[in-house]
């Protein structure tokens, strides 16, 4: 049987759309027919039910499962809204990254694509002696980048991006999310800026242009899956 394809997928910066780009490119590819997981390896200021996988949820038009009940999609959530390392230790926890392997494994069975979420930037850490993208370093998963056009974006970015490279991570591209009101010189400069950066770090992938939520609009996601 062919093994699961686990893509994650994170962020130059919180806020900047990841719960969103991997809501969508999981619903439309479960409307061509593929079977796809998403979780969130972390959530920090949450109560209850994790809202980035109420969202996921939303977006695929999918129900709260059972795996979601069992806390497989979102192995860590907690009450502070801060970096994982200090809401776990606020709330006398500690982020083992087996735990984490072992929900990846369960919700990576019977699915032909599992999505991973990352928690706000590639170098928060996860713990003291752990950040988050030497987490997915080491375990080889194919990466994708969600950035903007709003101002920082373009300095947050080629961080990202030396930091992929430095640490030799597949890189499967960039999600372009231009949802907001940044001016239309902005946006196009950026997206020129980012795609010769890509070119000169030797990072010649895809950049998947994600419209603004509120339109109607069909993404093209299958470029980011190549890797």
């Amino acid at each position: 049987m062919e093994q699961t394809k686990i893509l994650a997928i994170c962020g130059i910066d919180t806020g900047v759309g990841k719960s969103v780009a991997t809501g969508l490119m999981a619903g439309a590819l479960l409307a061509e027919g593929q079977r796809v997981m998403t979780m969130k390896i972390v959530q920090t200021g949450c109560e209850g039910r994790p809202g980035d996988i109420l969202l996921h949820r939303r977006l695929m038009g999918s129900a709260w499962t059972e795996a979601d009940e069992q806390g497989l999609s979102c192995p860590y959530c907690f009450p502070f809204p801060a970096s994982p390392h200090l809401a776990a230790r606020l709330a006398g926890s500690e982020i083992r990254p087996d735990k984490i392997d072992q929900a990846t494994g369960a919700l990576a069975r019977g699915h032909d694509l599992l999505l991973i979420e990352g928690a706000g930037g590639l170098l928060v850490p996860l713990r003291d002696d752990l950040l988050l993208l030497d987490y997915l370093a080491a375990r080889h998963y194919p990466l994708v980048l969600v950035t903007s056009p709003r101002l920082g974006s373009i300095n947050h970015t080629l961080l990202s991006l030396e930091a992929i490279r430095s640490r030799n991570v597949p890189f499967a591209g960039l999600v372009y999310n231009l949802f907001g009101n940044t001016p239309a010189e902005i946006v196009r400069d950026t997206l020129v800026t980012l795609k010769a950066a890509l070119a000169r770090y030797g990072l010649a992938r895809p950049v998947v242009l994600l419209p603004d939520s509120r339109e109607s609009t069909t993404v093209n996601w299958k470029p980011l899956l190549s890797t």
